[in-house]
């Protein structure tokens, strides 16, 4: 059989079972299927806060937004990213996070823009952040401290999401969010379940993405419902007029 590898995709075995007629076997496809899901995911993440970025600079507010939750995002993806690079994992099993990272960076950057004027104390944060930060992605630090930052990023990531989902609730309101934003995050996290069980990822990594669907879908959740609830006043006056 002719070897035919792209990226770490074996694309062989597929090729050679339709050739001869027949569907692939599960064994055959689904590691494939998710070496694919994992690209996708990374190749998707280059753009997933793009949309929130942007209705920040457009509406240039951040009504609604919990600076905590952006900020400590950004932290967890520190962590996370940091892990996967100490563990060797293959790219396609955690790419999406050095984008991610990127993207949360400029992200929390635009809301202190505007949310002027910016504390003392935000100032000491980021610049806490920008001298720890390195050391935990080169891997410089005990092994065993390495673990207990990564079990906490798991519930770093989740009150990351409980002061916003708090915020949305108390304000009935959703504020700035972007649904295209939140529904990337949702989505990307079932894949990234499925991608992780075939890429045999430790327990912890998966736990990470179920949490992300929880927390993603509730916030979701809450742009959905709110943003009905919103527009129902707006038809009501139309139909008045």
């Amino acid at each position: 059989m002719v070897q035919m590898e792209f990226l770490g995709m074996d694309f062989s075995c597929v090729f050679g079972s339709l050739t001869n007629g027949k569907f692939p076997e599960k064994d055959c496809l689904l590691p494939l299927v998710s070496k694919l899901l994992g690209y996708a995911i990374v190749a998707a993440s280059t753009t997933v806060k793009v949309p929130q970025i942007m209705k920040i600079i457009q509406h240039k507010s951040v009504r609604g937004l919990s600076v905590a939750a952006f900020e400590m995002e950004v932290i967890g993806y520190t962590i996370a990213l940091a892990y996967c690079l100490h563990k060797g994992l293959p790219f396609s099993a955690y790419g999406e996070l050095a984008f991610l990272l990127i993207q949360a960076i400029i992200l929390v950057a635009t809301i202190y823009y505007f949310s002027q004027p910016v504390s003392n104390a935000t100032w000491i944060r980021a610049l806490l952040y920008c001298g720890i930060a390195p050391t935990i992605l080169a891997g410089k630090i005990d092994p065993l401290l390495f673990e207990a930052l990564y079990a906490s990023q798991h519930a770093i990531f989740f009150f990351a999401r409980v002061p916003q989902i708090w915020e949305n609730f108390k304000n009935k309101s959703t504020g700035e969010l972007s649904f295209l934003t939140s529904f990337m995050n949702f989505a990307g996290s079932i894949v990234r379940v499925f991608t992780s069980l075939q890429e045999k990822a430790p327990t912890s990594v998966v736990m990470g993405s179920v949490i992300g669907i929880l927390t993603n879908g509730a916030i979701l959740s809450q742009i959905m419902i709110y943003q009905k609830a919103q527009d129902k006043p707006t038809k009501k006056g139309k139909k008045a007029e």
